[in-house]
């Protein structure tokens, strides 16, 4: 069966679409900052002296790396509330599931790049007599994050991208808003066309500004 594209009825009701993307912005934004902030604090207990501290840390981090994110979502929006006995709109659901899930990464990242750094860095350190802090904020830092940054940045957009199943739990992403009007419009093969290209563009130019902070970040390190 044959059919005729036509953007005619997509291009009237971009505002809704325009809408359903800043919802993705909203809880792409939000879930990254808090997946950056409990990355922080995975990496932290993760690198504990203290075996009580980093054996279960250890644990939580690959339960959240190793199950699927859609079941995460599920369970935090659906299981969650009946266990302790409060209500959550699919906003917050959905920012404490990608910031849980992107914190077990983003600290695996964390940690990988400070242990990455040569013992003798440490040493060296210490024997000028810095605290850990002060340390950790001169010496470790500084270089840790020029390594840190392409995986940073990767998993940046692997989360942008993961937000797209906010929809099953009827977020107004911009997704959710697709499937909205596909099926008030009968034109899912526009609709869904013009969703596409909003992510391709949006991802394309959000690409080229990470690629040019990381390349200025080098530099200054250089």
């Amino acid at each position: 069966m044959n059919s005729t594209w036509d953007f005619r009825l997509v291009m009237g009701n971009l505002d809704f679409l325009v809408e359903g993307f800043f919802g993705t912005l909203k809880i792409a934004s939000v879930s990254l900052v808090g997946g950056i902030l409990m990355g922080f604090v995975f990496a932290t207990l993760r690198m504990s002296r203290y075996r009580l501290i980093w054996v279960p840390t250890s644990c939580v981090i690959e339960f959240l790396r190793m199950t699927p994110l859609l079941v995460q979502l599920f369970w935090v929006y659906f299981a969650l509330p009946v266990v302790l006995g409060i209500r959550l709109d699919a906003f917050t659901a959905g920012m404490i599931t990608f910031s849980l899930q992107n914190g077990a990464f983003f600290g695996e990242v964390f940690r990988g790049g400070i242990q990455s750094i040569d013992a003798s860095q440490w040493e060296g350190g210490r024997a000028l007599g810095m605290r850990r802090f002060q340390l950790m904020r001169r010496v470790i830092l500084p270089q840790a994050i020029r390594r840190m940054l392409p995986p940073l940045l990767e998993r940046s957009f692997e989360l942008i991208k993961g937000t797209t199943q906010m929809a099953v739990v009827a977020y107004g992403d911009l997704l959710y808003n697709a499937m909205v009007l596909s099926t008030r419009l009968y034109r899912p093969v526009e609709v869904l066309t013009t969703v596409a290209v909003f992510y391709l563009v949006f991802l394309t130019l959000l690409s080229f500004i990470m690629r040019y902070v990381e390349h200025r970040f080098e530099a200054r390190q250089a």
